[in-house]
């Protein structure tokens, strides 16, 4: 099985019970997350061999960190020590029709004051097929940005594929600051994520007409990205139309020159988490690409993976491919 590398913050994360406000609460669930973490733990339940590049404070928290990657079948060989600090993020679990909040606390984490000279590139990119890193760890700070883009640098002089998920996150940075580093990396990239409103908002592509059409207005707008930067393969994104907090549908987008892929609409009920459900599709479409399998097939796995992660406590998306494909077969759709 191919190796996948990601790179990325993981985080302590402190939840309410549903129907609890932060303001209010007296006691916070633990789960650890982040946005690259999640790739790489969905994929490792999908059989790849996956390594989790980052930086962990040396002490209880940072080596609870690494028991749980551990337990998850990750590679943690490539995680440095050092700092005081694992990056904490609060979630206020929404209900019915308030929806769920973060509150950061992560400045001047471990892993944010990584530098470009404890990377050992030959030992991550050793015997790896891709990496995968998204716009929350360029957002972290200036010399994250610095560190990202040489890290892109050397997997492409490598022959490693680069995935990168714009995962635009305003409580982090302004969508000019976003816009500006995700241009600077994309001629890097050969897998990208990113939906209408990142084109829009960050890319400052002009705004299509409604009565295009949401799938017409997308397949534009990724033309637009591809004729942009010829180096990009594949695009990719979810729709999501929220009924509250506990009902979603959500629907899958893949794109290469070969045209637009659309999966079939899913409507979740009774959403348990959604945290990590966009980690959930990009690992998906990533576990798919990485098979060659047909597009079609690839955004409907992806799609359905994304549903069952909303089933799930926690950010990690802890579903088989068995399962997955089970659910495919057997599972709740509504045709488009």
């Amino acid at each position: 099985m191919k190796k996948v590398v990601t790179f990325g913050e993981i985080l302590a994360r402190l939840s309410t019970k549903q129907g609890e406000r932060l303001t209010q609460a007296k006691q916070l669930q633990l789960n650890y997350g982040g946005a690259e973490a999640n790739v790489a733990i969905s994929l490792a339940q999908f059989s790849h061999e996956t390594s989790f590049v980052s930086k962990l404070p040396d002490h209880a928290l940072g080596k609870g960190v690494m028991h749980y990657l551990k337990s998850l079948n990750i590679s943690t060989a490539e995680i440095q020590y050092g700092g005081e600090r694992l990056g904490t993020y609060y979630l206020e679990v929404g209900a019915g029709n308030r929806g769920s909040q973060v509150v950061y606390d992560r400045k001047y984490s471990s892993f944010s004051s990584l530098t470009i000279e404890e990377l050992n590139y030959d030992a991550i990119f050793e015997n790896a097929y891709l990496l995968h890193v998204t716009g929350i760890t360029p957002a972290l700070s200036a010399n994250m940005v610095e560190v990202v883009e040489q890290l892109f640098s050397e997997a492409k002089s490598r022959g490693v594929l680069i995935s990168f998920d714009f995962n635009y996150r305003a409580k982090l940075w302004s969508q000019k600051q976003a816009g500006t580093v995700i241009k600077r990396l994309l001629p890097y990239v050969d897998i990208c994520s990113c939906a209408e409103l990142d084109m829009i908002y960050l890319l400052n592509y002009p705004k299509l007409p409604d009565e295009l059409g949401y799938e017409e207005k997308l397949r534009q707008y990724y033309r637009q990205l591809k004729n942009d930067y010829s180096n990009l393969q594949w695009c990719m994104s979810t729709r999501r139309e929220n009924s509250s907090a506990s009902q979603n549908k959500l629907t899958g987008y893949l794109y290469s020159d070969e045209g637009l892929y659309q999966s079939e609409v899913y409507h979740i009920d009774h959403i348990i988490d959604r945290v990590g459900g966009g980690d959930a599709f990009v690992a998906g479409i990533l576990h798919g690409l990485i098979h060659q399998w047909e597009p079609n097939a690839i955004v409907s796995f992806a799609t359905a993976a994304s549903v069952l992660k909303h089933t799930i406590h926690g950010d990690a998306n802890l579903i088989t491919e068995a399962e997955v494909i089970n659910m495919l077969s057997h599972g709740n759709q509504i045709s488009r």
